[in-house]
């Protein structure tokens, strides 16, 4: 496996089949800790079912509390799924720039800066031959998601792992992991100040069914979720009334 990220990472991504759910495509840095608490996560997905493609990032400080930046509207973006589980939702330019085979900054304006190194490990390798052989149909089947999540969490060492569930907004979710790289260095400054080194929280950090690694990880891949309803769902903005979507 010769491809780097980079090479994947700038393929036009085509939006995956599923008329009857909410589907995305793209990669994203699944998640990073950091040892003084913080928590950032990153996602870039161009092929969206519910408009149009969009950056996001998402941060969580020392004090458990959640933003996620978004460059598209809250009902567009990721806090169509969590946003009932964070503080804020916020409209930002975000950019992402591949400053090498392996490495790549994203910027959210006037906010925060985060440098990132890929690299591939053995566990990593392992699941990215085993996510290019899988025919899409085993994707879809729980039973298999369920064993992925189990093997993958040890695997990989990044605490529970949970491929699919219901999200905070009430949603079902289904992720489907591709390719998987590791993050060997990582460096962030929010509000121009270092936050310090990676490592793993005391608690491991959730939202929903959605456990968020203790350890960086780079995927590329695709993502479904329940179609929204908003007689069951809970609004992509927090503390505001249910959009009519």
């Amino acid at each position: 496996m010769t491809d780097s990220p980079r090479s994947i990472a700038e393929i036009d991504r085509a939006l995956p089949s599923g008329e009857d759910q909410e589907r995305f495509s793209g990669y994203g840095l699944m998640g990073m800790p950091f040892a003084s608490g913080h928590y950032l996560a990153f996602r870039h997905l161009p092929a969206s079912s519910v408009g149009e493609g969009y950056d996001s990032v998402w941060h969580r400080d020392p004090a458990g509390v959640w933003v996620i930046y978004s460059s598209v509207s809250p009902e567009a973006s990721c806090a169509r799924y969590f946003g009932s589980a964070i503080e804020d939702t916020r409209v930002e330019h975000i950019s992402v720039t591949w400053t090498g085979p392996s490495a790549f900054t994203v910027e959210v304006r006037n906010r925060l800066v985060w440098d990132l190194e890929l690299g591939r490990s053995a566990a990593t390798a392992a699941m990215t031959g085993l996510g290019r052989m899988l025919p899409a149909a085993l994707w879809r089947r729980p039973a298999v998601l369920s064993l992925m999540s189990r093997v993958a969490g040890p695997a990989l060492g990044v605490g529970r792992v949970r491929l699919a569930g219901t999200s905070p907004n009430g949603q079902w979710f289904r992720a489907n992991p591709r390719m998987l790289w590791t993050v060997e260095n990582s460096r962030a400054r929010i509000d121009g100040i270092d936050i310090g080194p990676p490592g793993p929280l005391a608690e491991q950090a959730r939202l929903g069914d959605f456990w968020l690694p203790q350890h960086g990880m780079f995927v590329v891949g695709e993502t479904y979720f329940e179609q929204y309803d908003a007689a069951r769902h809970q609004a992509a903005r927090p503390g505001s009334p249910r959009p009519n979507i």
